[in-house]
């Protein structure tokens, strides 16, 4: 079981280091791409190109942290009216939808990025698989947070519940 700690730790760790040095890289980039133009009236044509990738990176890689932290919009006023019974079969449902989704990000997402290997962006000459790769690795960490959870107890854990362990 601390073999399992450690793996989600470092998968954790990974996502968010991944994310904030994408954060960083994409505000650094607007900058420089802002008092460029401004001061040179020159914006390098990969600029652009670079901070929408980032964008897209850090969107997809957001996705898979609200997963893994419970944060998306949930129906939790009409599931809690209902017997607890019923709870438990829509949270269980829930739970396998979101593997289920994580599955076919992972799944269409690869293939969509193998498929776009040959093509190029032209801004920056990076492979559009670079872009499209955001798809199957949130695909990835959906799918891996969708497990953890589904092991979990119960819709409406705290949040410090969840983010632990």
């Amino acid at each position: 079981m601390k073999v399992l700690s450690t793996i989600k730790k470092i998968l954790d760790w990974v996502l968010l280091g991944f994310a904030l040095a994408f954060i960083l890289a994409m505000v650094i980039l607007i900058i420089v791409q802002v008092f460029s133009r401004q001061l040179f009236s020159y914006t390098p044509s990969w600029s652009e190109e670079l901070s929408k990738l980032f964008f897209v990176w850090i969107s997809f890689l957001g996705i898979a942290y609200g997963f893994k932290s419970k944060l998306h919009i949930a129906l939790g006023l009409v599931v809690d009216a209902m017997p607890e019974k019923i709870q438990d079969v829509c949270d269980y449902f829930s739970k396998v939808l979101v593997i289920g989704f994580g599955v076919i990000m992972m799944y269409y997402g690869w293939h969509f990025t193998v498929l776009m290997g040959n093509s190029s962006m032209p801004g920056t000459g990076l492979p559009s698989s670079v872009l499209y790769g955001a798809i199957p690795v949130t695909g990835f960490y959906v799918t891996f947070y969708g497990i953890e959870l589904l092991f979990k107890k119960g819709m409406h854990q705290d949040f410090n519940d969840v983010s632990e362990g």
